[in-house]
């Protein structure tokens, strides 16, 4: 059987960004891009995702994490609107906004169809900053910064996906530079806390209101299409498009070298 130089696992969600995929491909020895098993598994978990953060000293807007459906109580301290996602689903797959009290209980319902744990998060008025990262661990940089401005109310599977029209992509972002360099330190400390590899793109909040940035998510796996905001910030930064994939693929390879050298016996 023939043995690929190495792979680029373009696949999002359960099963292609969540450690499974790169488990099976460990198990083969073979090189792939991105990050490992346990990066590409907490990057995947929004719950777990928010406790590195934490830990990171990165800010975090309020939430909680429902483990059933009946467990609303947890969530009435949290201040209206709230967005209500499933742990462990990319895309906005299951993303429900919620203005009114008394629609909290069918949002969770809903969001239970997706996962067994749901987290419900305030939310603000915010601009949705981005920055693409890529490297190793601890030698990573970051891309220009990113804004994406959703035409609909957020940035929903559909606009995501279905809308041609769903958001515009401003890239560079119109940030002064202080704003830029903290959203910049704030990807790499983000991208170092999850224990990524290769690649991620960072996504952060930053209120209309005050201008405070906080820390939204990680997506270890971005997309990789001609409209994607990872490679279109890279070639913004001066990476253009060929040259982002032959890093990816050194890196790749760098790290599968790095592997093989280790030993998992005692001399």
């Amino acid at each position: 059987a023939m043995t690929p130089d190495a792979v680029f696992p373009v696949l999002h969600g359960p099963f292609g960004e969540d450690g499974t995929m790169q488990w099976l491909l460990d198990t083969l020895g073979w090189p792939y891009v991105g990050s490992g098993v346990l990066g590409s598994s907490v990057g995947m978990d929004k719950a777990i995702s928010k406790n590195l953060a934490i830990h990171a000293r990165l800010p975090v807007l309020s939430y909680v994490v429902l483990p059933d459906s009946k467990d609303l109580g947890l969530a009435r301290d949290l201040k209206l609107p709230v967005f209500v996602k499933p742990a462990r689903l990319g895309s906005s797959v299951g993303v429900y906004k919620v203005k009114k009290a008394a629609g909290l209980a069918g949002a969770v319902r809903k969001a239970f169809r997706f996962d067994t744990t749901v987290i419900v998060e305030e939310g603000i008025e915010a601009r949705e900053i981005e920055v693409a990262v890529l490297g190793a661990p601890f030698a990573a940089r970051p891309s220009v910064v990113g804004e994406i401005r959703p035409n609909a109310e957020f940035y929903s599977y559909e606009a995501k996906y279905l809308d041609p029209d769903g958001a515009q992509l401003i890239v560079p972002a119109k940030l002064p530079k202080d704003q830029t360099d903290q959203v910049q330190r704030m990807a790499l400390e983000a991208f170092y806390a999850h224990g990524l590899h290769g690649l991620a793109r960072v996504d952060l909040l930053m209120d209309k209101k005050t201008g405070r940035m906080w820390f939204n998510e990680v997506n270890t796996l971005p997309g990789f299409t001609a409209v994607s905001m990872y490679p279109k910030l890279w070639a913004a930064t001066g990476l253009p498009f060929p040259r982002l994939v032959g890093k990816l693929l050194d890196l790749a390879l760098v790290r599968a070298q790095a592997q093989a050298r280790l030993r998992i016996t005692r001399d």
